[in-house]
């Protein structure tokens, strides 16, 4: 098992310009980070080809792994011009991905407004989701990296529609990124969410929430899930969601790959992903402990 942090957790840094993706990297490996998950935002690969490098050999220089690509895409609501571009897209980033040595990356599949988020939809939706998966997926297999659907977006968030999709893109290097926080977004329960798709985890993120009913207003900082309750990030460990019982659940299934840390709360980011790595830690020793 080894315990991370994904760089947006630091987006607040980044975005004002009191951090660097390297300095992101450098901090990581300071506060004990066994790993880092490369994600886009505050930073771009795109406008600056020479940073995949740069990444990669400061990674190598302080001696942590890069661990997942993860990037944001929709394959749905479009043409099929719109829809080939975008899938084509994605590949480029899956060579970025290669260029940084992940052998993991996760892209988005779908987005849809408010209201468009039903089952019907996402069935109607399926067959395109698909196709582009299956096509991206097989891309990647020529770099030996296997992609993976997030449960975060609103359309594409319960646990069984990201089942669904990765059973009928059926590729063995096609699998999730699971966020145990993102299903609070769709009214789950993570714990039992977690039960149902730990199975088909490429990749274990963990984020936070306090979590408020829908008819109890706490102000502002606070967004709705699909049922209308309110949600606010939190440092993990902090929040409403049973990180302890979640943790023992990844152990028992026998989960032994990465896990990233995401801070989304108010607090300073820097402080936020601290507390919440060290909690981390701190609880899966306690299942060692209480183990032996």
């Amino acid at each position: 098992m080894k315990f991370g942090l994904s760089s947006y957790s630091l987006n607040g840094a980044l975005k004002k310009g009191n951090m660097t993706i390297l300095d992101v990297i450098e901090w990581s490996k300071e506060q004990g980070a066994e790993h880092v998950e490369i994600v886009p935002i505050g930073f771009s690969f795109v406008e600056h080809d020479e940073l995949v490098d740069q990444v990669r050999e400061k990674a190598l220089k302080v001696g942590i792994d890069l661990s997942n690509y993860a990037i944001g895409a929709n394959f749905v609501d479009k043409t099929s011009e719109a829809l080939a571009q975008e899938i084509e897209r994605v590949k480029s980033e899956v060579d970025i991905a290669h260029r940084l040595g992940c052998q993991l990356m996760r892209h988005d599949v779908a987005w849809r407004p408010p209201g468009e988020n039903s089952i019907a939809q996402f069935e109607a939706d399926l067959p395109k989701l698909v196709e582009a998966c299956r096509e991206i997926a097989d891309y990647a297999a020529g770099y030996d990296i296997t992609t993976s659907v997030e449960n975060h977006g609103f359309h594409v968030q319960a646990a069984d529609r990201v089942r669904r999709l990765v059973a009928a893109v059926n590729r063995p290097n096609y699998r999730t990124t699971m966020d145990v926080g993102n299903f609070l977004c769709a009214d789950e329960d993570p714990l039992a969410a977690v039960q149902k798709n730990i199975g088909i985890a490429s990749m274990v993120h963990f984020k936070d929430f306090y979590r408020r009913p829908a008819h109890l207003d706490p102000g502002e900082g606070w967004f709705r899930s699909a049922a209308g309750h309110y949600l606010r990030g939190a440092i993990v460990g902090h929040g409403d969601i049973d990180i302890r019982s979640i943790l023992k659940v990844i152990k028992e299934a026998g989960y032994d790959s990465y896990i990233s840390l995401e801070f989304e709360g108010m607090e300073d980011c820097l402080t936020g992903s601290k507390i919440g790595l060290d909690n981390l830690r701190r609880f899966w020793d306690e299942l060692e402990t209480t183990a032996d």
